[in-house]
Protein backbone atom coordinates (compact mmCIF):
# COMPACT_ATOMS: atom_id res chain seq x y z
CA UNK A 1 0.00 0.00 0.00
CA UNK A 2 2.80 2.45 0.87
CA UNK A 3 4.59 1.93 -2.46
CA UNK A 4 1.34 2.33 -4.38
CA UNK A 5 0.57 5.52 -2.49
CA UNK A 6 4.03 6.94 -3.19
CA UNK A 7 3.90 6.02 -6.86
CA UNK A 8 0.46 7.56 -7.36
CA UNK A 9 1.12 10.75 -5.38
CA UNK A 10 3.30 13.29 -7.26
CA UNK A 11 4.49 15.03 -4.09
CA UNK A 12 5.61 11.79 -2.40
CA UNK A 13 7.16 10.47 -5.59
CA UNK A 14 9.09 13.73 -5.98
CA UNK A 15 10.45 13.40 -2.43
CA UNK A 16 11.59 9.86 -3.16
CA UNK A 17 13.04 10.72 -6.55
CA UNK A 18 15.01 13.60 -5.02
CA UNK A 19 16.70 11.16 -2.67
CA UNK A 20 14.82 11.65 0.60
CA UNK A 21 14.42 8.51 2.73
CA UNK A 22 10.64 8.45 2.87
CA UNK A 23 8.33 5.88 4.36
CA UNK A 24 4.56 5.68 4.72
CA UNK A 25 3.34 3.94 7.85
CA UNK A 26 0.14 4.03 9.93
CA UNK A 27 -1.28 6.97 8.00
CA UNK A 28 1.88 9.03 8.44
CA UNK A 29 4.72 10.17 6.20
CA UNK A 30 8.21 9.71 7.64
CA UNK A 31 11.41 11.28 6.30
CA UNK A 32 14.46 9.65 7.85
CA UNK A 33 18.07 10.93 8.19
CA UNK A 34 17.19 14.59 8.62
CA UNK A 35 20.34 16.41 9.84
CA UNK A 36 20.13 18.85 12.76
CA UNK A 37 22.19 20.25 15.60
CA UNK A 38 21.40 18.85 19.06
CA UNK A 39 21.56 20.75 22.39
CA UNK A 40 25.25 19.85 22.80
CA UNK A 41 26.12 21.44 19.48
CA UNK A 42 26.63 18.07 17.79
CA UNK A 43 25.34 17.11 14.36
CA UNK A 44 22.70 14.39 14.62
CA UNK A 45 20.09 12.68 12.45
CA UNK A 46 16.37 12.59 13.18
CA UNK A 47 13.10 11.59 11.54
CA UNK A 48 10.48 14.11 10.46
CA UNK A 49 6.88 12.88 10.65
CA UNK A 50 3.60 14.22 9.31
CA UNK A 51 0.09 12.85 9.29
CA UNK A 52 -1.28 12.25 5.79
CA UNK A 53 -4.43 13.67 4.26
CA UNK A 54 -5.55 11.25 1.55
CA UNK A 55 -8.17 11.01 -1.16
CA UNK A 56 -8.26 7.25 -1.65
CA UNK A 57 -4.80 6.10 -2.75
CA UNK A 58 -3.40 9.56 -3.51
CA UNK A 59 -2.37 12.45 -1.26
CA UNK A 60 -4.48 15.57 -0.90
CA UNK A 61 -3.38 19.01 0.33
CA UNK A 62 -2.10 18.78 3.94
CA UNK A 63 -4.80 19.68 6.43
CA UNK A 64 -2.33 20.46 9.23
CA UNK A 65 0.83 22.53 9.33
CA UNK A 66 2.11 20.69 12.43
CA UNK A 67 4.93 18.15 12.06
CA UNK A 68 6.44 15.68 14.54
CA UNK A 69 10.07 14.77 15.13
CA UNK A 70 11.93 11.73 16.40
CA UNK A 71 15.16 12.85 18.05
CA UNK A 72 16.37 15.64 20.30
CA UNK A 73 14.98 19.12 19.80
CA UNK A 74 16.78 20.84 16.88
CA UNK A 75 18.97 23.69 18.04
CA UNK A 76 20.99 26.60 16.78
CA UNK A 77 24.79 26.34 16.72
CA UNK A 78 24.98 27.76 20.25
CA UNK A 79 22.75 24.95 21.63
CA UNK A 80 19.57 26.99 22.08
CA UNK A 81 16.35 25.40 20.85
CA UNK A 82 14.93 26.69 17.58
CA UNK A 83 12.13 28.82 19.00
CA UNK A 84 10.63 29.65 15.60
CA UNK A 85 9.31 26.10 15.16
CA UNK A 86 8.82 24.98 18.76
CA UNK A 87 5.35 23.59 19.49
CA UNK A 88 5.43 20.85 22.15
CA UNK A 89 7.90 18.38 23.59
CA UNK A 90 6.53 15.05 24.82
CA UNK A 91 6.57 11.42 23.84
CA UNK A 92 3.68 10.74 21.45
CA UNK A 93 2.79 7.23 20.27
CA UNK A 94 1.35 7.51 16.75
CA UNK A 95 1.03 3.76 16.32
CA UNK A 96 2.90 1.00 14.50
CA UNK A 97 6.18 1.81 16.24
CA UNK A 98 6.15 5.56 15.54
CA UNK A 99 6.98 7.32 18.80
CA UNK A 100 7.86 10.99 18.41
CA UNK A 101 9.65 13.30 20.85
CA UNK A 102 8.60 16.77 19.68
CA UNK A 103 6.10 18.56 17.50
CA UNK A 104 6.79 21.67 15.40
CA UNK A 105 4.64 24.51 14.12
CA UNK A 106 5.66 26.48 11.07
CA UNK A 107 2.83 27.75 8.89
CA UNK A 108 3.28 29.65 5.63
CA UNK A 109 0.74 32.39 4.94
CA UNK A 110 -1.09 30.23 2.39
CA UNK A 111 -0.44 26.90 4.08
CA UNK A 112 1.39 24.02 2.44
CA UNK A 113 0.60 23.19 -1.18
CA UNK A 114 1.55 19.53 -0.82
CA UNK A 115 3.74 17.19 1.22
CA UNK A 116 6.87 17.95 -0.76
CA UNK A 117 6.41 21.61 0.15
CA UNK A 118 5.72 20.83 3.80
CA UNK A 119 8.52 18.35 4.47
CA UNK A 120 11.25 20.18 2.55
CA UNK A 121 10.36 23.44 4.30
CA UNK A 122 10.75 21.84 7.72
CA UNK A 123 13.94 20.05 6.64
CA UNK A 124 15.36 23.36 5.43
CA UNK A 125 14.66 25.11 8.75
CA UNK A 126 15.75 22.20 10.96
CA UNK A 127 18.94 21.54 9.04
CA UNK A 128 20.13 25.14 8.48
CA UNK A 129 22.56 25.21 11.45
CA UNK A 130 24.04 21.83 10.50
CA UNK A 131 24.49 22.89 6.87
CA UNK A 132 26.20 26.11 7.91
CA UNK A 133 28.86 23.91 9.43
CA UNK A 134 28.95 21.37 6.59
CA UNK A 135 27.29 22.46 3.30
CA UNK A 136 27.40 18.86 2.00
CA UNK A 137 25.24 17.60 4.86
CA UNK A 138 21.82 16.85 3.36
CA UNK A 139 18.73 14.77 4.03
CA UNK A 140 18.87 13.60 0.42
CA UNK A 141 20.89 10.44 1.03
CA UNK A 142 19.36 8.41 -1.82
CA UNK A 143 19.40 5.51 0.63
CA UNK A 144 16.54 3.06 -0.11
CA UNK A 145 13.91 2.43 2.54
CA UNK A 146 12.37 -1.04 2.58
CA UNK A 147 8.63 -1.16 2.04
CA UNK A 148 6.65 -1.87 5.18
CA UNK A 149 5.70 -5.53 5.51
CA UNK A 150 2.84 -4.75 7.90
CA UNK A 151 -0.40 -5.74 6.20
CA UNK A 152 -3.33 -3.53 7.03
CA UNK A 153 -6.81 -4.95 7.42
CA UNK A 154 -8.03 -1.96 5.41
CA UNK A 155 -7.87 -1.48 1.66
CA UNK A 156 -6.89 2.14 2.24
CA UNK A 157 -5.14 3.99 5.04
CA UNK A 158 -7.10 4.84 8.18
CA UNK A 159 -6.43 8.57 8.08
CA UNK A 160 -9.23 9.25 10.57
CA UNK A 161 -7.18 7.67 13.38
CA UNK A 162 -3.87 9.15 12.27
CA UNK A 163 -5.43 12.58 11.85
CA UNK A 164 -6.85 12.41 15.38
CA UNK A 165 -3.59 11.06 16.79
CA UNK A 166 -5.23 7.87 18.11
CA UNK A 167 -3.65 5.28 15.81
CA UNK A 168 -1.88 3.49 18.68
CA UNK A 169 -5.10 3.50 20.69
CA UNK A 170 -7.08 2.13 17.75
CA UNK A 171 -4.72 -0.83 17.46
CA UNK A 172 -6.04 -2.09 20.80
CA UNK A 173 -9.08 -3.12 18.77
CA UNK A 174 -7.04 -5.50 16.62
CA UNK A 175 -8.97 -8.58 17.79
CA UNK A 176 -10.75 -11.52 16.13
CA UNK A 177 -14.51 -11.04 16.43
CA UNK A 178 -17.63 -12.81 15.27
CA UNK A 179 -21.21 -11.70 14.72
CA UNK A 180 -23.94 -14.32 14.97
CA UNK A 181 -27.06 -13.05 13.25
CA UNK A 182 -27.06 -10.35 10.56
CA UNK A 183 -30.58 -9.09 11.14
CA UNK A 184 -31.08 -5.49 12.20
CA UNK A 185 -28.67 -5.15 15.11
CA UNK A 186 -26.05 -7.51 13.71
CA UNK A 187 -25.78 -5.57 10.47
CA UNK A 188 -25.21 -2.30 12.33
CA UNK A 189 -22.59 -4.04 14.42
CA UNK A 190 -20.77 -4.94 11.22
CA UNK A 191 -21.07 -1.35 10.03
CA UNK A 192 -19.16 -0.24 13.14
CA UNK A 193 -16.69 -3.11 13.40
CA UNK A 194 -15.65 -2.75 9.75
CA UNK A 195 -14.26 0.67 10.66
CA UNK A 196 -11.95 -0.81 13.30
CA UNK A 197 -8.66 -2.71 12.80
CA UNK A 198 -10.27 -5.97 13.92
CA UNK A 199 -7.94 -8.66 12.59
CA UNK A 200 -10.88 -10.77 11.38
CA UNK A 201 -14.65 -10.27 11.34
CA UNK A 202 -16.61 -13.51 10.93
CA UNK A 203 -20.29 -13.42 9.97
CA UNK A 204 -22.72 -16.25 10.74
CA UNK A 205 -26.25 -16.27 9.32
CA UNK A 206 -28.21 -18.72 7.20
CA UNK A 207 -30.84 -16.28 5.89
CA UNK A 208 -31.04 -14.45 2.59
CA UNK A 209 -31.28 -10.66 2.34
CA UNK A 210 -34.97 -9.83 1.87
CA UNK A 211 -37.00 -6.69 1.35
CA UNK A 212 -37.95 -6.29 5.02
CA UNK A 213 -34.25 -6.48 5.95
CA UNK A 214 -33.56 -3.42 3.80
CA UNK A 215 -35.66 -1.25 6.13
CA UNK A 216 -33.73 -2.14 9.29
CA UNK A 217 -30.15 -2.38 8.04
CA UNK A 218 -27.53 0.18 7.00
CA UNK A 219 -27.37 1.08 3.32
CA UNK A 220 -29.98 1.42 0.58
CA UNK A 221 -30.23 -1.56 -1.78
CA UNK A 222 -31.93 -1.27 -5.16
CA UNK A 223 -34.98 -3.31 -6.15
CA UNK A 224 -32.84 -5.40 -8.48
CA UNK A 225 -30.44 -6.18 -5.66
CA UNK A 226 -33.30 -7.32 -3.44
CA UNK A 227 -34.66 -9.56 -6.18
CA UNK A 228 -31.31 -11.39 -6.24
CA UNK A 229 -32.03 -12.80 -2.74
CA UNK A 230 -28.36 -13.05 -1.87
CA UNK A 231 -27.31 -14.74 1.36
CA UNK A 232 -27.15 -12.11 4.09
CA UNK A 233 -23.53 -12.83 4.94
CA UNK A 234 -22.46 -12.50 1.31
CA UNK A 235 -24.52 -9.35 0.83
CA UNK A 236 -22.92 -7.59 3.78
CA UNK A 237 -19.47 -8.97 3.08
CA UNK A 238 -19.59 -7.54 -0.45
CA UNK A 239 -20.43 -4.09 0.92
CA UNK A 240 -17.98 -3.89 3.80
CA UNK A 241 -15.14 -5.69 2.05
CA UNK A 242 -14.77 -2.50 0.04
CA UNK A 243 -13.20 -1.15 3.22
CA UNK A 244 -12.14 -4.04 5.46
CA UNK A 245 -10.08 -6.81 3.90
CA UNK A 246 -10.68 -9.57 6.42
CA UNK A 247 -14.39 -10.26 6.57
CA UNK A 248 -15.26 -13.96 6.50
CA UNK A 249 -18.77 -15.09 5.58
CA UNK A 250 -20.38 -18.28 6.95
CA UNK A 251 -23.73 -18.89 5.24
CA UNK A 252 -25.18 -21.10 7.96
CA UNK A 253 -27.11 -21.05 11.20
CA UNK A 254 -25.13 -21.87 14.31
CA UNK A 255 -26.31 -25.17 15.80
CA UNK A 256 -24.93 -28.22 17.61
CA UNK A 257 -23.26 -29.50 14.42
CA UNK A 258 -21.04 -26.46 13.88
CA UNK A 259 -20.88 -24.83 17.32
CA UNK A 260 -17.08 -25.27 17.43
CA UNK A 261 -16.78 -22.73 14.61
CA UNK A 262 -17.61 -19.87 17.00
CA UNK A 263 -15.00 -20.81 19.59
CA UNK A 264 -11.61 -19.15 19.74
CA UNK A 265 -12.67 -15.55 19.03
CA UNK A 266 -11.67 -12.64 21.24
CA UNK A 267 -15.29 -11.49 21.26
CA UNK A 268 -18.52 -12.98 19.94
CA UNK A 269 -21.58 -10.77 19.40
CA UNK A 270 -24.83 -12.74 19.72
CA UNK A 271 -27.67 -11.13 17.77
CA UNK A 272 -30.36 -13.81 17.63
CA UNK A 273 -34.00 -13.59 18.66
CA UNK A 274 -34.61 -17.22 19.59
CA UNK A 275 -33.98 -18.02 23.24
CA UNK A 276 -33.08 -21.68 22.79
CA UNK A 277 -30.44 -20.80 20.17
CA UNK A 278 -29.04 -18.08 22.42
CA UNK A 279 -28.87 -20.58 25.31
CA UNK A 280 -27.00 -23.15 23.23
CA UNK A 281 -24.48 -20.58 21.99
CA UNK A 282 -23.98 -19.02 25.42
CA UNK A 283 -23.44 -22.41 27.07
CA UNK A 284 -20.78 -23.36 24.52
CA UNK A 285 -18.96 -20.04 24.89
CA UNK A 286 -19.01 -20.17 28.69
CA UNK A 287 -17.68 -23.73 28.68
CA UNK A 288 -14.88 -22.61 26.37
CA UNK A 289 -14.00 -19.59 28.52
CA UNK A 290 -14.92 -17.19 25.74
CA UNK A 291 -16.16 -13.61 26.05
CA UNK A 292 -19.39 -12.58 24.39
CA UNK A 293 -21.87 -9.73 24.22
CA UNK A 294 -25.54 -10.61 23.84
CA UNK A 295 -27.91 -7.97 22.50
CA UNK A 296 -31.67 -7.88 22.66
CA UNK A 297 -34.51 -5.54 21.88
CA UNK A 298 -38.07 -5.61 23.17
CA UNK A 299 -40.73 -3.58 21.38
CA UNK A 300 -44.48 -3.59 21.95
CA UNK A 301 -47.53 -1.52 21.08
CA UNK A 302 -49.01 0.03 24.21
CA UNK A 303 -51.85 2.27 25.34
CA UNK A 304 -54.79 3.81 23.59
CA UNK A 305 -52.43 5.95 21.55
CA UNK A 306 -50.93 2.78 20.10
CA UNK A 307 -47.38 3.98 20.58
CA UNK A 308 -44.32 1.81 20.77
CA UNK A 309 -42.50 1.06 23.99
CA UNK A 310 -38.96 -0.18 23.45
CA UNK A 311 -36.03 -1.38 25.51
CA UNK A 312 -32.54 -2.12 24.15
CA UNK A 313 -30.37 -4.52 26.16
CA UNK A 314 -26.65 -5.30 26.12
CA UNK A 315 -25.32 -8.06 28.36
CA UNK A 316 -21.61 -8.83 28.52
CA UNK A 317 -20.12 -12.13 29.67
CA UNK A 318 -16.42 -12.64 30.33
CA UNK A 319 -14.58 -15.67 31.73
CA UNK A 320 -14.58 -14.11 35.22
CA UNK A 321 -18.20 -12.89 35.12
CA UNK A 322 -20.85 -15.46 34.25
CA UNK A 323 -23.15 -15.54 37.28
CA UNK A 324 -25.55 -12.92 35.89
CA UNK A 325 -26.44 -14.87 32.74
CA UNK A 326 -29.58 -16.54 34.10
CA UNK A 327 -31.10 -13.31 35.41
CA UNK A 328 -30.12 -11.03 32.55
CA UNK A 329 -30.23 -13.02 29.30
CA UNK A 330 -33.62 -14.45 28.20
CA UNK A 331 -33.18 -18.10 27.24
CA UNK A 332 -36.76 -19.24 26.64
CA UNK A 333 -38.42 -19.16 23.23
CA UNK A 334 -41.29 -16.69 23.13
CA UNK A 335 -44.76 -17.76 22.09
CA UNK A 336 -46.25 -16.65 18.82
CA UNK A 337 -48.44 -14.02 20.45
CA UNK A 338 -45.47 -12.17 21.91
CA UNK A 339 -45.05 -8.69 20.43
CA UNK A 340 -41.31 -9.23 19.92
CA UNK A 341 -42.03 -12.32 17.88
CA UNK A 342 -44.04 -10.16 15.51
CA UNK A 343 -40.67 -8.85 14.41
CA UNK A 344 -41.23 -5.28 15.55
CA UNK A 345 -37.79 -3.86 14.94
CA UNK A 346 -36.89 -0.32 14.06
CA UNK A 347 -33.68 0.72 12.31
CA UNK A 348 -32.79 3.44 14.84
CA UNK A 349 -33.20 1.02 17.75
CA UNK A 350 -31.16 -1.62 15.96
CA UNK A 351 -28.44 0.94 15.42
CA UNK A 352 -28.56 2.08 19.05
CA UNK A 353 -28.40 -1.51 20.30
CA UNK A 354 -25.35 -2.11 18.13
CA UNK A 355 -23.66 1.12 19.25
CA UNK A 356 -24.15 0.18 22.91
CA UNK A 357 -22.54 -3.20 22.25
CA UNK A 358 -19.59 -1.74 20.31
CA UNK A 359 -18.91 0.86 23.00
CA UNK A 360 -18.82 -1.89 25.63
CA UNK A 361 -16.44 -3.96 23.49
CA UNK A 362 -14.16 -0.96 23.07
CA UNK A 363 -14.16 -0.50 26.84
CA UNK A 364 -13.08 -4.11 27.29
CA UNK A 365 -10.28 -3.57 24.76
CA UNK A 366 -9.05 -0.50 26.67
CA UNK A 367 -10.03 1.98 23.97
CA UNK A 368 -12.52 3.83 26.16
CA UNK A 369 -12.13 4.46 29.88
CA UNK A 370 -14.44 2.24 31.94
CA UNK A 371 -15.14 3.47 35.46
CA UNK A 372 -18.21 1.30 36.04
CA UNK A 373 -17.21 -2.06 34.58
CA UNK A 374 -20.88 -2.83 33.93
CA UNK A 375 -21.81 -6.18 32.44
CA UNK A 376 -25.45 -5.35 31.76
CA UNK A 377 -27.18 -2.19 30.52
CA UNK A 378 -30.55 -1.23 29.10
CA UNK A 379 -32.01 1.79 27.39
CA UNK A 380 -35.74 2.61 27.60
CA UNK A 381 -37.17 4.89 24.93
CA UNK A 382 -40.28 5.99 26.84
CA UNK A 383 -38.32 7.21 29.88
CA UNK A 384 -35.15 8.11 27.96
CA UNK A 385 -33.38 6.11 30.66
CA UNK A 386 -30.05 4.30 30.47
CA UNK A 387 -29.47 1.87 33.31
CA UNK A 388 -26.43 -0.22 34.18
CA UNK A 389 -25.80 -2.85 36.82
CA UNK A 390 -23.69 -5.96 37.49
CA UNK A 391 -20.73 -3.72 38.36
CA UNK A 392 -17.47 -5.61 38.77
CA UNK A 393 -15.91 -5.74 42.20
Amino acid sequence: MSLQLINRSPDLKRLRDEGYEIEVRAGHLLVHSVPYVNPRGETAMGTLVSNLTLAGDITARPDSHVAHFVGEHPCNLNGTEMAQIKHASNKTDLGCGIVTDHSFSNKPADGYADYHHKMTRYIEVIGAPARSRDPDLKAQTFRPVAASTDESVFHYVDTASSRAGIQALSMRLARRVAIIGLGGTGSYLLDQLAKTPATEIHLFDGDVFMQHNAFRAPGAPSLAQLEAKAPKVEWFKAIYSNMHARIVAHHCYVDETNINAILGFDMVFICVDKGSVRQMIAAALVANGSSFIDVGMGVEVAGEAHQLLAVCRVTTVTPDRTEHIASRIPMADRDEEDAYNQNIQIADLNAMNAIMAVVKWKKICGFYADEEGEHHSTYSTSMNLLTTDEVTE
